[in-house]
């Protein structure tokens, strides 16, 4: 009996238009977009190169480990864990599934912190504004904020999960932002008193429909009590020690939690500057 011939693999065309198909049928909106960013980091290559190039042949290998990367995103793991990367302003962040993937909706606290930092701040003080970013995950805020503001600010980095801290060190040290870390409920261990609060944590109630993608991100750094805002309500209460009068706190959260997040902050003496997306602005007076 002769031996049947090895299947020919699939050009690149080929391979991402079953793949989308594929993704398509699982219910994911971004099916294309996923499909090549799955390929471009197994092949090496940019997503410009898939489509420069769509009748090259995969190997073998290739094609096993695009299809085994496909699966995962099928089972809705998140593609940044499948990749190991995400964008963030304008810089690659390593992401792993002890932090939560990187959303576009944490840019506006980026964009209230520009609002706050004073034009020619290394004229008017001697010594850089202390930055901390509570609940930093991958670092993607705190880092960011370092590379805005080399000499305007002093950044460390906080977070409860030693995991979580290790990737934002590797995040630092890659992109050379010289940031501070620090393993801490919040602020209870933070010896000085910050110029600005820089945070995004968990603000998500378990009863909130959520997208699927959500079961493979670390509970811890999604859910918190009282409607979601059981660690934002603590931190409030931090500044009171940890924020100095006329410094700045940045939080993250949904936009039906603002108003409730605006009210308890006037309790620790911080007033509602602005809103913008999901980000809120405070100001601490007294």
């Amino acid at each position: 009996m002769n031996e049947s011939s090895p299947q020919p693999t699939p050009a690149i065309n080929d391979w991402l238009t079953r793949a989308t198909a594929e993704l398509a049928a699982a219910g994911i909106p971004s099916a294309r977009l996923d499909a090549e960013l799955i390929l471009s980091h197994t092949l090496r290559v940019s997503r410009t190169a898939l489509h420069a190039h769509p009748e090259t042949p995969l190997t073998e290998r290739q094609e096993d480990i695009a299809n085994a990367r496909l699966a995962l995103r099928r089972d809705r793991v998140p593609v940044a864990y499948i990749i190991g990367h995400k964008e963030f302003y304008g810089n690659r962040f390593i992401v792993t599934s002890a932090t939560l993937v990187p959303r576009p909706e944490s840019e506006s606290l980026i964009e209230l912190l520009e609002k706050v930092i004073p034009r020619n701040q290394s004229l008017l003080r001697s010594e850089p504004l202390r930055l901390v970013d509570v609940g930093t995950g991958s670092g993607i805020l705190g880092i960011t904020a370092k590379l805005l503001h080399p000499d305007e600010l002093d950044v460390t980095l906080i977070d409860n999960s030693r995991h979580a801290l290790a990737i934002a060190k590797k995040n630092a040290a890659q992109l050379k932002a010289d940031c501070h870390t620090l393993q801490s409920d919040l602020l209870a261990s933070y010896p000085f008193t910050a110029d600005i609060i820089l945070a995004n944590l968990p603000y998500v109630d378990v009863e909130w429909e959520r997208s699927p993608e959500t079961d493979h991100e670390p509970a811890e750094a999604l859910f918190a009590g009282q409607g979601g805002l059981s660690l934002i309500y603590e931190l409030l209460i931090q500044s009171r020690t940890h924020l100095r009068a006329g410094g700045h706190m940045i939080l993250e959260a949904d936009p039906e939690q603002h108003e409730k997040i605006i009210a308890e902050a006037k309790k620790s003496q911080l007033i509602h500057v602005e809103t913008d997306g999901y980000g809120v602005l405070l100001e601490k007076i007294a």
